[in-house]
């Protein structure tokens, strides 16, 4: 599938960036697309790393900002993360939507975020922003997950599930966009997102397996 085969389903700013740096969707992509991606409904994408997980993202942001004219917000583990997520969206789209970077003073309800189309934040900082109220939630029509397996994680786990239950429950129409390269049991929690689940295992570098022994290699 090339992106001319969605370009009707698309944002024409977004199909001018999309087919200018690519050139045929990986198979995780073509999936999702076939999944409802494009329709709104939500996804569970599990997939390997380097598989083209974020594209699958950007592609329900930008509809979601450019035709529904609502904001999308994308949910990290990490503030380091957050700022090369928002590096990285901010000069493949910053001439058609307004993106934020929101991972700092958590006492803040950063009114600001207002103005703005695609807010990169973490788990933690949107919890704070929930919790004082900030007016913006109410206008977010994509939720994405990085990271989604870290719902497991002790330490990290139960701030993102409360942030995701809530969201949930304040905007049932949203859309959700989770991505992971590693889930033990996908299918059960593509259940408790009401999301349809892809899975893939084609990555753009063969993995082997082997065993180092004596300054030689043995792969299976």
């Amino acid at each position: 599938m090339k992106p001319k085969d969605i370009e009707k389903l698309i944002p024409a700013k977004a199909f001018q960036i999309i087919s200018a740096t690519v050139s045929e969707f990986r198979p995780a992509q073509v999936k999702a697309i076939s999944a409802g991606l494009l329709e709104g409904k939500s996804i569970l994408v599990c997939t390997p790393t380097a598989s083209g997980k974020t594209l699958i993202a950007e592609l329900a942001a930008l509809k979601c900002i450019l035709e529904k004219k609502s904001k999308a917000v994308y949910i990290v583990p990490l503030k380091a993360l957050a700022s090369e997520k928002h590096r990285e969206f901010s000069e493949k789209y910053s001439k058609i939507a307004k993106i934020a970077l929101s991972i700092g003073d958590k006492d803040s309800s950063d009114t600001y975020l207002s103005d703005y189309d695609l807010i990169v934040t973490t788990s933690e900082k949107l919890d704070s922003l929930i919790r004082h109220h900030a007016p913006w939630i109410k206008s977010i029509g994509c939720i994405i997950i990085d990271e989604v397996h870290l719902l497991n994680e002790p330490d990290r786990g139960p701030t993102l599930e409360v942030v995701v239950t809530i969201l949930r429950s304040l905007l049932p129409n949203a859309q959700v966009i989770a991505l992971s390269a590693t889930i033990g049991n996908p299918e059960e929690l593509a259940s408790w997102l009401s999301a349809n689940l892809v899975r893939d295992d084609w990555r753009p570098v063969k993995l082997e397996k082997g065993i180092f022994l004596d300054g030689s290699i043995e792969f299976d």
